[in-house]
């Protein structure tokens, strides 16, 4: 039996005998597999806690196949939320050392690199981006592991186009990872806890922190929070900020004919309720073509952490997206989000696939 709070078990035994997501997780619905739904997670752990079945290595793998994108929990009539007993049972297994191997390699990497990929060299042209803004200020872009290891092309153009707003900011060079990566491999364990602390404890240095990556941001806005870590600074998602840029006058762009549209990462669109800003700025660049299923409804179409040890399913969850993408009538697709930003220009190559900030510079008056 599994050490489950009261609320998992409750979910896990409502959703076990439940079809009512089963349409909508873009993991089952990229491998056609019953193992990828909600109600088949459900049935199987229920069954692990009343001692029917081991808790097998692949049962785990199945555990670690779902992307936590919330769906299925935002489509359920119920109130029911099966990322959170997928959650906790990934918390478990660590205590229990019934972790993956593959699993377990990404988690050494945050504890002995500070982050996933076990990097420790920043880009040279990223580099010297950020030293041009290591002094003090009161404003701190955050850019995270994701961009400064796997985008750094797009990490340099956040800072630039800071820059051609004139406001000041610092951007640190030894910035800490926010968590984000160890609290969705291994939940709310010991050395979560160590690494959120560290990155609250750079961040109230500052009255403000800009956000760039929505993974970071869900932590950093909502777990750092409900876990009372003692974060001060008040923090703004990136997108959100570019806009503020845009209707304060730091920032001033010309509207184009080119039809965009928007891929919501389903961090902000879902756990962090933000939809708006993003089309805001598109609004003012271009002509915004929406995709059938947007805001709340968007559908996952990238994933670094999953990238990394199912990149096949990966691949067929941005391929079955990009079929709306193509059906919006759009020639540009603009992301928020590193990982989508990545698999859809891997998957997507009739499109132009840029990132907010492209689409801002791109558009930007002189002078």
């Amino acid at each position: 039996m599994m050490n489950l709070s009261e609320k998992s078990r409750q979910n896990i035994d409502s959703c076990r005998f439940c079809w009512m997501c089963r349409h909508i997780c873009p993991i089952g619905n990229a491998t056609g597999q019953e193992r990828n739904t909600a109600r088949a997670r459900a049935m199987i752990l229920s069954m692990v806690n009343r001692g029917s079945v081991e808790l097998t290595p692949d049962i785990m793998d199945n555990i670690y196949e779902c992307a936590c994108c919330s769906a299925c929990t935002c489509d359920c009539v119920a109130g029911r939320d099966p990322v959170e007993f997928v959650r906790e049972v990934r918390r478990q297994a660590a205590f229990d050392q019934k972790t993956p191997a593959y699993i377990m390699r990404l988690i050494n990497n945050c504890m002995e690199s500070g982050n996933m990929y076990g990097a420790s060299e920043l880009d040279i042209q990223l580099k010297a981006a950020i030293s041009a803004h290591e002094a003090r200020t009161s404003l701190l872009l955050y850019l995270g592991s994701d961009a400064r290891y796997q985008a750094s092309e797009d990490a340099v153009n956040a800072i630039h186009l800071l820059e051609k707003a004139g406001i000041s900011f610092t951007v640190l060079l030894r910035e800490p990872d926010s968590g984000a990566a160890m609290e969705y491999l291994a939940g709310g364990v010991e050395e979560t806890s160590r690494m959120m602390k560290e990155a609250v404890a750079a961040m109230n240095n500052f009255d403000t922190v800009i956000i760039y990556e929505p993974f970071d941001a869900k932590v950093i806005c909502r777990e750092y929070r409900e876990w009372n870590l003692g974060l001060t600074a008040r923090t703004q998602t990136f997108p959100a900020f570019i806009n503020t840029l845009l209707k304060d006058g730091k920032l001033a762009v010309t509207r184009g004919k080119e039809k965009v549209t928007y891929q919501d990462p389903y961090i902000l669109a879902r756990e962090l309720n933000e939809t708006e800003n993003a089309r805001e700025v598109i609004a003012a660049c271009g002509i915004l073509c929406e995709t059938m299923n947007n805001r709340k409804n968007t559908v996952l179409a990238g994933h670094l952490i999953m990238a990394q040890y199912r990149p096949d399913i990966i691949r067929l969850a941005t391929e079955r997206r990009l079929v709306e993408n193509r059906a919006s009538g759009a020639s540009v697709v603009v992301v928020s989000s590193v990982a989508e930003k990545i698999a859809m220009s891997q998957e997507g190559k009739e499109f132009r696939v840029i990132t907010l900030e492209e689409l801002v510079l791109m558009h930007l008056k002189e002078g």
